[in-house]
């Protein structure tokens, strides 16, 4: 099948920018980032904080890092977070909660990924004095990737914060792929928003972004971040020099274009001059 065409449905993280995006990358102001000088992912920041109703957020290079940021200001070394098991945090981030922070996990199993929120509440054990581990902090994921892309029910995320924030536990939220819960229920982004402390999204999944996700909180927490973004190597003048190249390579395959287009016009017209004269 000659005209066929492949679909890829290995992941949603395979999309790719379009036309429109490529060229608004390609003429987007930049800085350093590191310096908060970068006028674009400010406006960024600012712009996806405003969505969700809170006061800051951070771009990070991938949804991992976002992930690990916001745990990180909630669970200090040696404290737990708990999920379920079949949950990206703990699947598919290769144990960095334990390998950088010194973050302890547990997790219940839902099928499907389905959150109850007595599922959650019923393992966690804050608190726990000087022998045993206190559960600080619960990750919500939303939605469940390897659940086959469940959509959690705002009832049981509304009754999890309540209960919850009863025990001084905080609430993250994995949003990876949060716009896809967004459209499938109709609840809106603001209304996700306040029920979690730290939030994670991914902009490179559904909405086609070639990299980068953000970490939403409040001020304080995301000012702390920024610290630890660093630390762990993220963003500064090496990302920078990546959306540089896409640029670069954007204005290539423009010129590849134009020469092709070009190539063609001369064929055309050497093919209409070979042509036999009536």
């Amino acid at each position: 099948m000659a005209n066929s065409q492949l679909i890829d449905l290995r992941s949603d993280t395979v999309t790719k920018p379009s036309d429109g995006m490529r060229e608004a990358m390609a003429k987007a102001l930049v800085g350093d980032d590191v310096y908060g000088e970068d006028p674009t992912i400010n406006s960024l920041e600012e712009r996806v904080a405003k969505l969700f109703g809170k006061e800051a957020a951070l771009f990070c290079p991938s949804g991992s890092l976002a992930n690990q940021l916001s745990i990180r200001m909630l669970v200090a070394p040696g404290e737990e977070l708990i999920t379920e098991t079949n949950s990206h945090i703990v699947r598919a981030e290769l144990g960095a909660g334990a390998v950088f922070s010194g973050i302890t996990t547990r997790t219940w199993l839902a099928s499907r990924g389905l959150l109850s929120a007595d599922d959650a509440l019923n393992i966690a054990r804050p608190d726990s004095g000087p022998y045993l581990v206190s559960t600080t902090a619960i990750a919500v994921e939303n939605t469940h990737n390897f659940g086959g892309g469940t959509v959690q029910p705002i009832s049981e995320i509304k009754k999890l914060r309540e209960e919850s924030e009863k025990l001084g536990i905080a609430l993250h939220l994995d949003g990876a792929r949060i716009w896809n819960a967004h459209i499938a229920s109709g609840v809106e982004l603001i209304e996700y928003g306040k029920y979690f402390d730290t939030l994670s999204v991914c902009l490179s999944k559904g909405l086609g972004a070639p990299v980068g996700s953000l970490m939403i909180a409040s001020k304080e927490r995301v000012a702390k971040a920024r610290q630890w973004r660093k630390r762990y190597g993220g963003m500064g003048r090496a990302k920078l020099s990546e959306f540089k190249a896409l640029e670069t390579e954007n204005q290539r395959l423009k010129k590849i274009l134009a020469e092709l287009e070009l190539d063609k016009l001369i064929l055309k017209e050497s093919l209409d001059y070979l042509k036999p004269r009536a």
